[in-house]
């Protein structure tokens, strides 16, 4: 079996049984960022602690993408003929932050707006070592 690698160190916990995405909380102001920030956008402050974030959440708005984007920086079959439209959209997580992802489905029948969405890590691509790359994206809730 390949080796599982995430897209990019440090966007969310791996290996992990209970993966979370990893963000920040400005301990001055308390705003959530995602990915890792430095820097408070809200308050400028600059005390801000790594927080993993919750897993569950409502889909606030999506589409779908349906050509290859550029690549790079678009890592994935980017060949027209055989490209698989996926779906993008913005989860809120409560008391957090809103994320883009990706989703797992793309079928519009089966997207709405406040559906409920949980965190998966999901197969994007293989690098040229033969490793799996998998990424985040969340799936509605059954």
């Amino acid at each position: 079996m390949a080796t599982q690698v995430p897209v990019e160190e440090g966007v969310f916990s791996w290996p992990s049984d209970d993966p979370r995405l990893l963000g920040s909380r400005c301990a001055d102001c308390g705003t959530v960022v995602f990915p890792r920030q430095h820097g408070c956008p809200r308050c400028t402050g600059s005390d801000m602690r790594d927080t993993e974030l919750g897993t569950h959440g409502t889909l606030w708005t999506w589409t779908v993408q349906a050509f290859p984007p550029k690549a790079p920086p678009f890592i994935g079959d980017a060949d027209p003929a055989t490209f698989e439209p996926y779906g993008v959209g913005y989860v809120e997580l409560p008391g957090e932050v809103k994320v883009e992802a990706r989703l797992t489905e793309s079928d519009p029948e089966k997207l709405s707006v406040g559906q409920e969405m949980e965190l998966r890590i999901v197969p994007l691509t293989t690098d040229d070592e033969g490793n799996e790359v998998v990424t985040f994206a969340f799936a509605p809730v059954s």
